[in-house]
């Protein structure tokens, strides 16, 4: 069986063990990581695991970096994202065998940012985790798997559902893999589609952050004398 080349972007915790995961098959060669940066200070460094390890990434957090990817030959079997920020440009998407994200939304559903702070806000009982193929558009490649959970907005905070959903993900994912070339993937229903953009942030209110308490004190010193 041939080694399949793989590239991962992402940040965080998820990162982290989906990477290591790669590290113990041994029909899979982790070849490079492109982490988010600058990091978030709110969880594990990607960078950081990665310096311990000896594993190559690319400093600038940009995929355009990696070593000989303007080359018109270079390639790799799988890419996967894992809460990357940056859209994946179509020249890199033909770059590679297959390229998947991991989605913190149940997609078509909760399409583009903060799908667990939407769905609280908009009273959601059910949320989900989602794998998909990467396209030019945001969100809306064909689903390769999905799980989806119960969220309590009466009670449950972003990061009490945030962490959840990081559990979720990683058996979604575990479990796929393995299963990854004989699944077909379906496309989404466009008529189930919803979207948030940045743009939309404000809208959020009192959850737009980790916890209702810290949305608001945010919002008290932004608009404070």
């Amino acid at each position: 069986m041939m080694t399949k080349r793989v590239v991962l972007l992402g940040k965080g915790e998820l990162a982290i063990r989906i990477a290591e995961w790669f590290r113990e098959q041994s029909d899979y060669d982790l070849h490079y990581i492109v982490p988010v940066v600058p990091e978030p200070d709110w969880t594990d460094s990607l960078i950081d695991w990665c310096t311990k390890r000896g594993i190559a990434f690319v400093a600038t957090g940009h995929y355009r970096d990696l070593p000989g990817v303007q080359d018109r030959t270079w390639h790799t079997d799988l890419a996967i994202s894992v809460f990357y920020d940056r859209i994946i440009q179509p020249w890199f998407i033909e770059k590679c065998g297959r390229i998947l994200n991991l989605h913190n939304g149940p997609l078509p559903r909760y399409r583009g940012i903060a799908p667990i702070n939407w769905a609280l806000k908009n009273g959601e009982r059910m949320h989900g985790v989602t794998l998909h193929e990467i396209t030019p558009e945001v969100d809306a490649g064909p689903i390769v798997a999905q799980l989806t959970y119960s969220i309590y907005p009466e009670f449950d905070e972003v990061i009490d559902v945030y962490r959840r959903a990081l559990r979720y993900a990683y058996t979604l994912f575990e479990q796929t893999m393995p299963l990854l070339d004989r699944i077909t993937p379906r496309p989404q229903n466009e008529s189930e589609a919803l979207y948030y953009s940045a743009a939309d942030r404000e809208r959020l209110g009192d959850r737009r952050d980790f916890t209702r308490a810290l949305s608001r004190n945010k919002t008290a010193a932004r608009t404070s004398p």
